[in-house]
């Protein structure tokens, strides 16, 4: 049984606390701010530090290290370095949103990609949680970490300019959910550039100014980039075609 201890009673940590209780693993009791953490390290295999990446080194330097005890942390943007000085280091990024403790709860056991580094006992952890364990390295976390971004937060905020703009006619974002939720299937199903249906895609510049005459001056921004992005992915998959024809491949 392994054994875990985890810093920071915020969503993530309630969560990951609440997951790893689940399956099996001996958690003690969470830390917070005001508790003191010199010996937090103390006693468990795995200490968890569930805070915003911005107090991670400090939270982190102010633990005792244990030569036993592994120390890990939730962020997708920052590597190892900042859990010095502790022996054993690890990171673990789950791919999924946790809006309150008891979804992320559920949502951490559901299957979902964890990226990890550093000690091996965290893969361990994914494999207990049925979850996918990617390694991702110090110096390319940054990156991955803009990918997730844009996975969660952009979506996100597309489907708010969604919801302003279907006010304008009278709809409410939920009517649209059905077409988003089909979009990411067919994502899944047949990658970004075969389930690209957009007017942008098929070139017609007539739907693409009837749309930026209809809508709000503070909306045509984000609208444009969004049309931009399309155009790339179109672009791409046509030369993708025509790279796979002159190798005699058939697409």
């Amino acid at each position: 049984m392994i054994s875990v201890r985890v810093v920071g009673p915020g969503r993530a940590g309630r969560s990951l606390a609440a997951a790893l209780a689940d399956v099996g693993c001996d958690v003690r009791a969470l830390l917070g701010r005001g508790d003191d953490l010199t010996g937090a390290a103390s006693g468990v295999d795995l200490l968890v530090l569930a805070t915003p990446d911005a107090a991670i080194a400090e939270v982190a330097a102010a633990v005792r290290p244990e030569p036993t005890t592994v120390v890990a942390h939730l962020s997708g943007a920052l590597g190892l370095h900042v859990l010095a000085p502790h022996p054993r280091r690890a990171a673990l990024h789950p791919l999924v949103p946790m809006p309150s403790p008891e979804v992320g709860r559920v949502r951490l056991r559901s299957g979902v990609t964890f990226a990890v580094a550093g000690d091996p006992l965290v893969a361990r952890l994914v494999a207990l949680l049925d979850g996918k364990a990617i390694t991702v390295a110090d110096e390319d976390r940054p990156a991955y970490h803009a990918a997730a971004c844009i996975a969660a937060n952009h979506v996100v905020a597309l489907l708010g300019q969604v919801e302003r703009v279907a006010a304008t006619v009278g709809l409410e974002v939920q009517d649209f959910l059905g077409l988003a939720r089909a979009a990411l299937a067919d994502v899944a199903d047949l990658g970004p550039a075969a389930a690209l249906t957009v007017p942008a895609a098929r070139g017609d510049e007539a739907t693409l100014a009837r749309h930026r005459a209809a809508l709000p001056a503070d909306e045509l921004a984000a609208y444009d980039a969004g049309v931009a992005l399309a155009r790339r992915l179109a672009a791409q998959s046509r030369a993708d075609r025509v790279a796979a024809a002159g190798r005699g491949v058939r697409s």
